[in-house]
């Protein structure tokens, strides 16, 4: 007689999706530490009730599902703000004149990859539905803020490519480094207002290190990292990005994770 394979227990089918449901809270937020504290409400959720856990859809889904739940029944905040004029508040004020659910979709399609079908699971409401939100959520987000974009990427093809990128969507392009070194001249010759950067560069030095001297000299701005291997950079050891693409990316995934970084006045990057 034949065994019917076993499933993989709820813990394993977790594990396996929550870095991604980190990256996802994080880019939603704006922020590592508000992004992570979803994430763990999330957890304690289907640690005291695992019917959280809808068993009716795949696991990455119903993991992200389960999120959204906890989210818009916190009324889908942000960071408490400090005072009127912190960025925090800023960003808040912002997210008050968007549709709601656009963002939460653009990021499920975009960054996640889930597909239309997959979103409407998530959010609740349909696949047409999804397809206006994310067409809403694409002229919002990229309309929201323009600026001055400095490219850190060694792959001579690949800068130029996420630089027509930004520049259509209507950023200015400081210039492109290919090492550490490179982007801290850049840098202080012309201070951009936002910093895309790869993690891995051409002389075996890394983007995280000139990213964090690039803020230490030139304070806080958006960041969004770039990696072949987001898993890695989505442990909970340390301090982690709270914008992060994968590669081979789409144009799609760049034009999302640079709106949403652009939209936050700040965000949190790592630690060498």
């Amino acid at each position: 007689m034949t065994d019917t394979p076993r499933q993989p227990d709820l813990s394993t089918q977790i594990a396996e999706h929550l870095p991604y449901l980190r990256r996802y809270a994080r880019a939603l937020t704006g922020n590592q530490q508000t992004g992570d504290h979803y994430a763990l409400a999330t957890l304690e959720a289907l640690l005291e009730d695992r019917t959280v856990f809808n068993a009716g859809l795949a696991p990455k889904p119903a993991l992200f599902h389960a999120f959204h739940k906890i989210w818009v029944s916190s009324g889908a905040p942000i960071a408490e703000a400090d005072s009127a004029s912190s960025p925090e508040a800023r960003a808040q004020w912002r997210l008050s004149t968007l549709t709601p659910n656009t963002r939460e979709a653009l990021l499920l399609h975009s960054i996640e990859g889930f597909r239309v079908s997959d979103i409407a699971q998530i959010i609740g409401g349909t696949a047409d539905e999804v397809s206006t939100l994310l067409s809403i959520a694409r002229t919002e987000m990229t309309n929201a803020i323009s600026g001055r974009i400095m490219i850190i990427e060694d792959e001579a093809i690949i800068a130029m490519d996420i630089r027509a990128i930004v520049e259509d969507m209507g950023h200015d392009v400081t210039g492109i480094a290919r090492t550490r070194d490179e982007a801290v001249k850049l840098a202080r010759r012309d201070p951009p207002d936002m910093i895309l950067a790869d993690i891995q560069l051409a002389d075996k030095s890394s983007g995280i290190d000139a990213v964090n001297h690039i803020l230490n000299e030139l304070g806080e701005r958006p960041i969004v990292f770039i990696t072949a291997f987001p898993e890695r950079l989505l442990t909970g050891e340390r301090p982690e990005p709270a914008f992060l693409i994968t590669k081979p990316y789409s144009e799609e995934q760049v034009q999302s994770a640079v709106s949403q970084a652009m939209f936050f006045a700040s965000t949190e990057t790592l630690q060498g």
